[in-house]
């Protein structure tokens, strides 16, 4: 009667090769964002302050979107203030700086007027969140390890503003 055949203990030779690759992808990706060669390091640092630049101009730009919704309905200030708290402060991750009250216009080229209802200033906020959430994940694609994280919670934070803004709209 023949044995049966031996269970084999360990990793399988695929398992193992999978890893390798796995792992040299990984040092590849690393050394790409500036390693010991130095040749792409500048390349690398400039997208770097390129991308920073862009996304503290949006946050500026959205903060004073949120600036004259709290000047154009005082009534929202208290359901607002939070999250334009949290724009300010991204805005200083990114290492913007705070621009004068008003000072920011509004993506699209729209007038500075504020839409005249509570509701429609709540949408008008909450689809400016969305769209800065999606430009800022599209833009993890180009950013460097530390500056992807960064935009990806910052992202992650505007979606969420982006929902509490049109939950609020819908009350």
């Amino acid at each position: 009667m023949p044995l049966p055949p031996l269970a084999r203990s360990g990793p399988r030779r695929r398992t193992l090769l999978a890893s390798l690759a796995g792992a040299a992808l990984l040092t590849g990706c690393s050394d790409a964002e500036g390693g010991a060669d130095g040749g792409s390091g500048a390349p690398a640092a400039a997208q770097e302050k390129r991308l920073r630049t862009q996304a503290a101009r949006e946050s500026a730009d959205l903060l004073g979107q949120y600036d004259r919704a709290v000047s154009a309905r005082p009534a929202l200030a208290e359901r607002l203030n939070p999250l334009r708290a949290e724009v300010e402060r991204h805005l200083k991750a990114f290492g913007g700086a705070r621009r004068p009250s008003g000072a920011a216009a509004p993506p699209g080229g729209k007038s500075a007027a504020a839409p005249a209802s509570e509701k429609d200033i709540l949408k008008a906020l909450s689809v400016a969140e969305q769209r800065l959430s999606d430009r800022r994940m599209s833009a993890l694609v180009d950013a460097p390890g530390e500056l992807a994280r960064l935009l990806a919670s910052v992202a992650a934070a505007g979606a969420g503003h982006a929902y509490l803004l049109s939950e609020d709209g819908r009350k």
